[in-house]
């Protein structure tokens, strides 16, 4: 059973956490090409705004998919009996953080962006996607690391 769940874990990670994780990356990039493509501000460029659309409508629905992770996570902890170890639950804050920034910050701050198209918006979008990805970046390496782990990985 532990390695049906760690399975359904890690595909859950990839599946869910990954496509978040690009589409945030690209979301300023495309905010900068609409408004470069567009100076004078009418946003009239219907692919232009149908590619933001489609970013943010990744993130947002694939943010409701990725509670799954954690779910699995803890089902998969709790098989393997690790529930109280210091890595996993350093994992759980970093977890908990990532999500807070996704939720609170970064889908807010897109749904600003496409509601006012402010190209100003850029920067902040791309730090707050940055720290998302580096706070999963995080969480994986001390998923594969394990310290203390009797792996040997």
């Amino acid at each position: 059973m532990t390695k049906l769940l760690l399975s359904l874990h890690v595909l859950a990670a990839i599946l869910a956490v990954g496509p978040v994780a690009v589409a945030a990356s690209m979301f300023p990039a495309a905010l900068r090409r609409l408004g470069a493509d567009d100076p004078g501000g009418d946003r009239t460029d219907p692919a232009g705004l149908g590619a933001l659309r489609t970013l943010h409508r990744v993130c947002r629905v694939y943010a409701g998919v990725a509670v799954a992770v954690p779910v699995l996570g803890f089902a998969t902890a709790s098989e393997m009996g690790v529930l109280h170890s210091a890595w996993l639950i350093t994992s759980i804050v970093l977890t908990a953080v990532a999500a807070g920034v996704l939720a609170l910050l970064l889908l807010p701050a897109q749904e600003a962006a496409l509601e006012t198209f402010s190209v100003a918006a850029a920067p902040r979008l791309a730090m707050l996607a940055g720290v998302f990805n580096l706070l999963w970046a995080t969480v994986t390496v001390l998923m594969v690391v394990r310290p203390g782990s009797t792996t040997g990985a």
